[in-house]
């Protein structure tokens, strides 16, 4: 019989490479628990209409990446492509734009897309994404960007940059989409791509095939036609963000693959990932709440790959997340050493020490190898001598030094070394 697999497109994080996903996930999301940003824990499943609706039915996401299905009341469910149009509906839904504005919260986990498998690119992606709800304020916008910024050096990234333009908003982009889709008209575009121009022209810009990119070098470009509330309020994000100590590169041709996004706009990429380069990313969706039968409040967030980002760290060699399983490991070489020490797990858990023991009966050959495996820094070595001398067995498997310990001084020795 056939043994089983992942599914194709699922990346699987295990011991020992699993310490770095957590330390990666822990650094993108410490920074919005230091900025006020509350955890939210989100459905998997929504509504298919949700992501329809909040996220866009021109989007590629909608329109081809999307697991969707019927459950056994008829109804379409979705596992959530993105995290946005979650937050949202749960803020209205629960009123927590009925207190005291911005709205902030943060996000962690997995999200599904339909997508061809390769090389950063998954089916199952984990993200960590932050979303402050109810405030048009530039400062705000600068505060999210920096916050994301702000997770990739503590990992000590540096060979990203900060892709950053401006969508416009209500007033001015109906402007600029009837300059964009006569623009788009004089151009030799398929079937499809002319009818997504029809819906949504923005999403041409992002379509990445060479021949059509090679057509789009004249479009008229948003950030050139931006209403004086926009330019300011763009200008002002900018002044923020330096303020901030955030650089960043104009990028006035940047569109995001989510129809929700107005005015600041932003990608995070990195060099060393080829053309899977995208880490990150956001905007401000100041249609959205209301989309989605909430009040017509603002709102700006993103949503950082924590497997991407997993792979720069390792496209810049960086050494990230501790891979020892414990601090402590417990030989006992006897039934009657096996029950002080196992007592001793406990106690020295129970003060914040990682310990494991040497379970199974094994020799001291095999149980010195099982401590080398698990990364401890000390091994507690006791048999029935050392229980007739009232002591354990001290090493250091750095130095491979070894002491003596009273066995009434185990718990505050081991204590004053690693606490």
């Amino acid at each position: 019989m056939a043994a089983f697999t992942a599914p194709k497109g699922v990346p699987e994080y295990y011991p020992p490479d699993s310490s770095a996903f957590l330390a990666v996930r822990e650094a993108l999301a410490a920074p919005a628990r230091r900025a006020g940003y509350g955890y939210i824990e989100l459905p998997v499943f929504e509504e298919t209409g949700l992501f329809v609706r909040g996220v866009g039915e021109s989007t590629d996401v909608v329109r081809k990446e999307m697991y969707t299905f019927e459950d056994r009341g008829g109804r379409s469910l979705t596992l959530r492509p993105e995290g946005t149009a979650g937050v949202v509906r749960a803020t209205i839904e629960h009123g927590l734009d009925r207190g005291q504005l911005p709205v902030k919260l943060w996000y962690a986990g997995p999200f599904f897309r339909a997508e061809r498998p390769q090389h950063g690119r998954y089916r199952q992606l984990q993200q960590v994404g932050v979303e402050a709800i109810g405030l048009d304020d530039p400062a705000l916008d600068a505060e999210v960007v920096a916050l994301a910024d702000e997770g990739y050096r503590s990992l000590g990234l540096s060979s990203y940059r900060l892709l950053l333009t401006s969508l416009g908003d209500a007033q001015c982009r109906p402007a600029y989409r009837e300059l964009l889709v006569e623009f788009l008209r004089r151009l030799d575009l398929d079937e499809d791509t002319r009818a997504r121009a029809q819906v949504n022209p923005l999403r041409v810009l992002d379509d990445k095939r060479p021949e059509l990119q090679a057509q789009l070098g004249a479009a008229p470009l948003v950030v050139d036609h931006l209403c004086p509330s926009c330019k300011e309020h763009y200008d002002d994000v900018r002044r923020h963000l330096s303020a901030l100590g955030v650089q960043w590169e104009e990028a006035p041709r940047l569109v995001r693959g989510l129809d929700y996004y107005t005015r600041t706009t932003f990608e995070f990429v990195h060099d060393g990932l080829g053309a899977q380069s995208g880490i990150g990313g956001g905007g401000r969706y100041d249609g959205l709440m209301g989309l989605l039968g909430g009040q017509p409040l603002s709102g700006i967030g993103f949503g950082l790959g924590t497997d991407r980002t997993l792979l720069a760290c390792q496209a810049e060699e960086l050494t990230v997340g501790d891979s020892a399983r414990c601090d402590v490991y417990l030989v006992p070489l006897g039934a009657t050493a096996k029950d002080r020490l196992v007592a001793l797990s406990g106690e020295l858990r129970r003060a914040g020490v990682r310990v494991d023991v040497a379970y199974g009966e094994r020799a001291m050959k095999g149980a010195m190898k099982g401590a080398d495996r698990s990364g401890a820094t000390y091994a507690i070595v006791l048999g029935d001598r050392d229980l007739d001398a009232g002591e354990a067995q001290l090493k250091d498997l750095r130095s491979h030094e070894q002491t003596a310990v009273p066995l009434d001084d185990l718990l505050s020795t081991l204590k004053g070394k690693l606490l």
